[in-house]
């Protein structure tokens, strides 16, 4: 830390006589009496006049034409308004009788400040106080931390600094040095972090494991002392920065870095999107009432760089939640709403979970801000999907399709879906609600259909009063034939579905398998024709166009096609024909089980539905069953049209 003593007199000469009066200990009797606030300073004319322009005017004013008088008493002069107050003029007056001083970082504002104010320049006497603050004033601002403590000292005397254009030096001074590399100067802060690091290094055998190498800085390093500041204050280093080519990152780092620090609702939530550990409470000093910090984070919010990506989702989610319980103002939420729904693809579930703290509030969580960020991402999303009518009619995506655009949208649909499952529990959700939630996301986007169907399966548990026909409603925003192995395990067992539903899963799973055991003939048949060649051993055909096109009706991606699979068994790389056969009649089993589970599942349940049908009423019903069950086993050659009549 700089510091520059000045004055030959020892500084015994200024003493307190009584907490309010300061006395200048010398031969002669103090002739005049400044006082400053409550402050009485007991002191004498000459040196006073002969350094201050201001003081000299002051004392004539005060003796007048008595002269005789002045000598006999002591005149009192009021100084009033005098920058920094009592202690400034302490340590002018020291000045004045060339008492030891010290100016440092921390009271050479307040000088150069007073300095002014009582008119100590040149004009009554070389190397006046005027001139001496400044000068090292100047050295102050060379190096970081002395820049920091002249700015915070700021503060106390911030009308006349702002006159005198210390407050803009000492921003000019901070922004030029945060912009820059500090290894390539020799700075305090440079100097600060290599004594530091070389105390944490082992030491053995009294010699340094590091001796002399310097800890490298991030580009964070700036951050810690910046987020000291007052708001305005920071505001303005935060313009002069960018103004000088900070990078967007590095602009944004301070700014959460900042917002940490002071506001205590991301504190409580342990937002840490950057993946430091710093936490943000050690620098603050004071805790901010609601007000100040509702006016801090639009402020903050309003700073942020305007580019996607430089600000995480998680921070901004909980700068959303923050301001959600700050009732911040309709703009401010509605900004951080479209910068996370503009990245939506990089938040977890935990931070779209913002409580809902409305007084007219009827859900848990804020459906409707979860809502608005999803529309905004599905809105600002460039993929060239969206418009494609088979990828949105069919489900299924082809070959070329690249998998970068669609990776967000995927992402984006897993998030939707658990967080559907999350809020489903919530027994004032609407069913209107959850459906458009859920249908933002387009059926392109979901490989399977597994976390929708949790999604719907834990709402309809939470909400058992739902009619027939809206559970049916609800159901049809999942397409049966992209489920996996296990969800349509649970969904044939489930009794919360609907029975059509049910019936829809199972028609899919036999449909999936029929074609697979079509698929088996058609290499079957291969096998026979080549037998003579090969001693009736048949290789694995794999990207056969013929069995693609038989495939077609199946919407099932390499995942589910894996799971079936398993479920059915593959086809070995070399397998004889009479494998195939046995294989074949396996499957015909299992068909047959199939049949008689569905028909189980159509039989009449209830005590009255048996009394209707004994007494002959239930006739229409049973030949409805019948023609059900007849529509639910096609035969394998069935049409597509056939095939999209039992469609989710």
């Amino acid at each position: 830390m700089a510091a520059k003593v000045i004055g030959s007199k020892p500084s015994e000469c200024f003493q307190f006589q009584d907490p309010d009066t300061w006395i200048c200990n010398t031969e002669l009797e103090s002739d005049v009496v400044v006082e400053v606030g409550e402050v009485s300073f007991h002191l004498h004319k000459s040196p006073l006049i002969s350094r201050s322009g201001t003081l000299q005017k002051l004392i004539k004013e005060s003796t007048g034409d008595e002269e005789d008088d002045d000598d006999r008493k002591p005149c009192t002069v009021q100084l009033d308004g005098i920058p920094g107050g009592p202690e400034a003029f302490r340590l002018a007056a020291m000045f004045c009788y060339d008492v030891k001083m010290e100016l440092n970082a921390g009271n050479v504002v307040q000088l150069r400040c007073t300095a002014e104010h009582l008119a100590m320049t040149e004009d009554y006497g070389e190397g006046n106080l005027m001139e001496q603050a400044e000068t090292f004033l100047s050295q102050v601002l060379g190096t970081w931390n002395d820049a920091v403590r002249a700015l915070h000292a700021c503060d106390a005397v911030l009308p006349d600094a702002e006159d005198l254009l210390i407050v803009p030096r000492c921003i000019d001074s901070l922004a030029s040095k945060a912009c820059a590399d500090p290894t390539l100067f020799g700075w305090p802060m440079l100097e600060y972090y290599t004594a530091k690091s070389l105390e944490e290094t082992a030491v053995w055998d009294g010699v340094s494991a590091a001796a002399g190498k310097p800890r490298s800085l991030g580009a964070d390093w700036w951050y810690k002392q910046a987020s000291s500041f007052r708001l305005p204050v920071y505001k303005r280093l935060i313009a002069a920065v960018q103004s000088k080519g900070m990078s967007p990152e590095n602009v944004a780092g301070s700014l959460m870095d900042y917002a940490r620090r002071h506001l205590s609702g991301l504190r409580r939530h342990g937002d840490n999107s950057d993946g430091s550990s710093r936490g943000g409470v050690s620098g603050l000093t004071t805790v901010l009432s609601d007000g100040d910090q509702r006016t801090l984070l639009e402020e903050v919010v309003a700073m942020l760089p305007a580019e996607k990506g430089v600000t995480p989702a998680r921070f901004l989610l909980g700068m959303l939640r923050t301001a959600t319980v700050l009732h911040a103002s309709a703009a401010c939420r509605d900004a951080l709403e479209r910068r996370a729904g503009n990245q939506l693809e990089e938040a977890a579930l935990e931070d779209l979970l913002i409580p809902n703290t409305g007084y007219s509030a009827e859900t848990l969580y804020d459906v409707d801000s979860a809502q608005r960020m999803v529309e905004q991402f599905m809105m600002t999303s460039t993929s060239a999907f969206a418009a494609s009518p088979e990828i949105t009619d069919e489900g299924h995506l082809f070959d070329d399709a690249p998998s970068a655009e669609l990776m967000p949208v995927s992402t984006v649909a897993k998030l939707v879906d658990g967080y559907l499952a999350e809020v489903g529990t919530d027994t004032n959700l609407k069913l209107s609600k959850f459906q458009t939630i859920a249908a933002l996301v387009p059926d392109y986007a979901r490989a399977i259909d597994d976390g929708l169907y949790r999604a719907i399966d834990i709402y309809l548990k939470a909400h058992p009063w739902l009619t027939d026909s809206e559970r049916e409603q609800l159901c049809r925003l999942m397409n049966c034939q992209k489920l996996s192995l296990e969800a349509c395990t649970h969904a044939a067992q489930n009794e919360r579905l609907p029975l059509r539903v049910v019936v829809q899963v199972l028609f899919f799973e036999q449909l999936r398998l029929r074609t697979t055991v079509a698929g088996w003939f058609f290499v079957a048949d291969n096998a026979d024709q080549g037998s003579s060649s090969d001693n009736c051993v048949l290789p694995r055909r794999t990207g056969d166009d013929d069995l693609e096109d038989f495939a077609a009706g199946s919407e099932e991606t390499t995942n589910e096609d894996g799971a079936a699979s398993a479920r059915h068994g593959e086809l070995s790389p070399a397998m004889s024909v009479e494998e195939v056969r046995q294989r074949v009649s396996e499957l015909e089993e299992e068909c047959s089980s199939m049949r008689q589970e569905i028909h189980k599942l159509d039989k009449p349940k209830s005590a009255l539905s048996r009394l209707l049908a004994k007494l002959g009423l239930g006739g229409r019903s049973s030949s409805r069953e019948r023609r059900q069950q007849h529509e639910t086993m096609p035969l394998p050659g069935a049409s597509d049209k056939r095939r999209r009549s039992f469609g989710c």
